[in-house]
């Protein structure tokens, strides 16, 4: 398990996604007036955390872990989920503090539906590039989110906490995500 996680790169992307966050809360704590962060700040650090654990997503050698006698789809699954519960308890655990990321609907709706898209990406385009669209897509709606439903729909993670649309697209990208990345894995490099 130990060689699995240092091939995936686990400990550097977990140092890293940590100690960004760790940093933008105490900059927060020491900058701001205010005990609540921004939206903006909120959404752009949680696919801050999310896209440094994207590449988790991926060995190496994507052909060696295919030709091994061990059945990956609920290893994929259970290393998406794993993620998700990082980037929450961090993110969460902030809740308590002089700075906060929040409210906690807001973090759990993006996080969930943020890695779904991810993972969804990871296994199109590859982990190497799975991040661009989730971070590109949660910038924009974060910086320009629209009013309506439609609106709500195409900028779900800049939405409120309330918005029951961005709820649901966060809900269907997290499902999908997470059922084609546990069954196809990301794709194999020519």
């Amino acid at each position: 398990m130990i060689l699995h996680l240092r091939a995936r790169r686990v400990p550097l992307a977990l140092a890293a996604s940590v100690g960004a966050a760790a940093l933008i809360w105490a900059l927060w704590l020491t900058l701001a007036k205010e005990r609540d962060a921004i939206l903006l700040l909120v959404v752009l650090t949680v696919m801050l955390m999310v896209a440094v654990l994207s590449t988790t997503l991926a060995a190496p050698d994507e052909d060696l872990e295919r030709t091994a006698a061990l059945y990956w789809p609920w290893r994929r699954a259970l290393h998406l989920l794993a993620t998700l519960a990082l980037v929450l308890v961090v993110l969460l655990a902030t809740q308590a503090t002089g700075a906060r990321f929040g409210p906690a609907a807001l973090v759990v709706r993006d996080a969930v539906g943020l890695l779904g898209l991810t993972a969804l990406c990871a296994t199109v385009a590859g982990a190497a590039r799975a991040w661009f669209l989730p971070m590109g897509w949660a910038v924009v709606a974060a910086m320009f989110p629209q009013p309506g439903t439609w609106g709500a729909l195409a900028t779900w993670p800049g939405q409120p906490h309330t918005s029951r649309s961005a709820a649901a697209v966060a809900a269907v990208l997290a499902v999908t995500g997470i059922v084609a990345y546990a069954i196809r894995g990301a794709p194999r490099r020519e």
